[in-house]
Formats: C-alpha cells, structure tokens, sequence
C-alpha cells in the first residue's frame, strides 16, 4: 500500500488559474509519487515507428525504476516489454539496439523478438517455457507516434487515436527516419518544464530563432474557434490564416482546432507559420531538399500536436520535430528531441543536420534556463501559486490534466 497523504492534501488545494503548491513541485516525495504513481498510470508518448523502423531495431523507454523495450517484430508489429528477464530479473538490454533476438547477459536466456522463450538451459521437467515469455507493456501506435502505458488497465485512448492519426497521415511516418536525436538533461522538476513548453508568454524575449517562424496563436493568442479573445491585433495575419484554412479546405486537410477533449489529454492545431516561413529553420526555408509533405510543394504550414503529461511534436512540409520528457529527480528532467526527414534524404547532400536542429537546440537550451530559474525560485520560502495569464492557458490545462489524474490515481492505489 502506498502512502502519499502530504501529495493528497496538496492536491486539494489547488486553483484554477493559479500555479501548484510549493511541494508538488519541488519535493523527493512528489517525485516518488509521480515515477511510482501517477505517471504509470497514463498514455505516456515514447518514440516514433522511425526509432524502430526495421526488423529487429529496440529502443529503451525508462521511468524511474522501470525500463521498457520497444521492438520491431519479424513480423511488423511494434510491441513494447518490460526490460526484466523472466528468469532472476536481469537487465536485458542497456540501450537501444538491433538483433534478431534479445537474450540475457546474465544466464544468455533468449527471447525471440514477440517476447516468446527461445531458450533457458538445465531448468527442471516440469519447467514450461511458454509460461515465462517477456512481461508485455500496453502500447498504442497512434499515426507513427508510440505511446505506452504501465498500468494494468490503462484508459481509454480511441478518442485521441482518431483525432491524431487523421491530421498526422499526411505525412507518412513509415516513411521517415531519424536523422538527429538529442538527449538534455535539464535542472529543473519535469511539470515546470512542461509548463514552460504550454505557453508563449516568455517567447517573443526568450527565443529569438524560433520567433522568425512560430505562430505564437497556437498558444492561446486569438484562435478563433477557441473562444478566447484575440489578445494579438494582428489583421495582417488574421487576413493570411483565413486564406491559408481556405487552401487546406481545398485540399482536403483541414480541421478545426482540438483542445484537450477526453480529461484535457490531447490538442492539435494546424496553423501557418509567421514572416514567410515554410518550416522551422533560421531563413524559414526547408531544411531539407526531400520534402515529406504530400501535395508536392512547399507549403506555409505547420501542424502541431501536444499530448499530456510529456510530449509535444511539429510537422512541417520538409521534416518532423518530436519532444518527449521524463523525470530523472526531483530537479532533473530528461528531454529527448528527435528530427526526422524523409528516409531518401541524405546527410550532406539533401540535409545539413546542423541547419535541420538550430532553432530548436537553441530555443532547448533557452528553456532550460528558464525552468532552471523557475525552479530555483519555488525552492524558496517565498513562493506561493501564482495566477496565469491570460496567455497561459494551456499551462493551466496541463496543470489540470495532472491534478484530475494524479487523484484519479492515488483513488485507484486505495
């Protein structure tokens, strides 16, 4: 049974419309509860069918104590497993891979690549090999993007299937591969910083390359259909999105904004991108020479996706950028950025890996800072929640989604 009286209370003292307490934030038992309570029992976004495009290919997904590997069957299937040998609880693998089988480094007992025992010498008669495959891990291929979940009953997911997989088909994930992958451990506690990803009320001071290709109206800045007011006085760019969603319409790919139905748990926008740019690169022109947009030009648009609790991912017409994070402690937090192109593309003929991650190396290392001072200042006796602005709505629907599902959670663990 576990105890997490002092997160409870916390919990129940929450606003709308203002920051969390002090603790849920900054202490070992928060974290605790996070790693072994509430974010197991969540979709939690892992990698890309590109991490584990072939036969064979196994990537690591860790949480804490718990580590799982994400495979690429004979078959085709992409499955995930705990990283436990079913024999004495070895460490099966230490870091992403490729074999045709995955055995044991301590007794070599061999699994085959559908979790089934190939082998486990001298056991007993009465040994079964059937009853001692790998421990299987939900898992659900949305589109491309694989997301897991670690309880035994995980929720439901059809409703954030449907709506992803018809925006994110366009661009054919099968198709692409993984050109660069990033891995920033950043000092601060993993909600702030997703907080900090949730809005844009720091951007126009903090990034200035990302500025010269981000819409900042995906971040709650006069979406029309969103029911906020147009805190941006912009009829210029008004005039633009409305003739851009009139294209799209034309073509077929157009859908109007959702925002965080279901328990706050998904949103997708699909939204221009600002001063002529046609992808996220420093001169807004694509990165790479093989586009994986599907209608054959370059096209001033970019889709964005946001999944709670750890993920956030942008589709542009020459190359995707994937954002996943979990926490390592407390004050730690490990954020995973992958750049993907086309599967043609090649390095330093179609794309220079150093133009394709500029903008967001840079605007990474930025936020960094930011939710390293943010978590400094909650340290201190000084703090107490503080109200969002009017731009930070969507820090708050995080905020939300993390509340209603870590007291779904502690209900659920008696």
């Amino acid at each position: 049974m576990l105890h997490f009286d002092a997160i409870a209370e916390s919990l129940n003292q929450t606003r709308t419309g203002f920051t969390l307490p002090q603790n849920l934030y900054v202490s070992e038992e928060a974290y605790r509860f996070d790693t072994e309570v509430m974010l197991r029992s969540v979709w939690l976004y892992a990698c890309t069918i590109a991490h584990v495009k072939h036969p064979g290919d196994q990537f690591l997904f860790e949480l804490g104590e718990t580590s799982v590997i994400v495979v690429h069957d004979k078959q085709g299937e992409i499955r995930a497993f705990h990283n436990t040998c079913t024999h004495r609880g070895a460490k099966l693998c230490s870091s992403a891979s490729k074999g045709a089988r995955i055995t044991c480094p301590y007794h070599q007992w061999t699994f085959a690549l559908d979790g089934k025992l190939l082998a486990a010498r001298n056991m007993p008669p009465e040994f079964n090999k059937a009853d001692h495959g790998l421990r299987p891990v939900a898992l659900e291929n949305i589109g491309g993007l694989i997301f897991l979940c670690l309880a035994d009953n995980p929720p439901p997911i059809a409703r954030v299937k449907a709506d992803i997989e018809a925006q994110i088909g366009l661009y054919d994930m099968t198709k692409l591969k993984v050109a660069v992958q990033d891995d920033l451990i950043e000092p601060a506690n993993w909600k702030l910083v997703m907080e900090n990803n949730r809005e844009c009320y720091h951007c126009d001071v903090s990034h200035p390359e990302l500025m010269k290709s981000l819409s900042t109206y995906g971040f709650g800045k006069g979406l029309p259909e969103d029911g906020a007011d147009d805190v941006v006085d912009d009829a210029a760019f008004d005039a633009m999105l409305e003739a851009q969603r009139a294209r799209w319409q034309d073509l077929g790919i157009y859908h109007e904004l959702i925002e965080f139905p279901d328990n706050w748990w998904h949103r997708v926008a699909r939204l221009p991108l600002a001063n002529g740019a046609v992808t996220q690169t420093l001169d807004g022109k694509p990165a790479s020479k093989k586009l994986i947009w599907p209608h054959g030009a370059e096209e001033q648009t970019s889709l964005s996706i946001w999944t709670q609790p750890n993920s956030w991912h942008h589709f542009c017409c020459d190359h995707v950028v994937t954002f996943s994070l979990t926490p390592l402690s407390a004050d730690r937090t490990l954020l995973r950025t992958s750049w993907l192109v086309h599967e043609d593309a090649v390095e330093g003929v179609d794309y220079d890996p150093a133009n394709l991650t500029a903008v967001w190396r840079a605007t990474n290392a930025q936020d960094s800072h930011l939710a390293s001072i943010n978590h400094q200042g909650i340290k201190g006796n000084g703090y107490r929640p503080g109200m969002y602005s009017v731009e930070e709505k969507l820090v708050d629907a995080f905020k939300t989604f993390y509340v209603e599902a870590s007291q779904a959670a502690l209900k659920d663990a008696g």
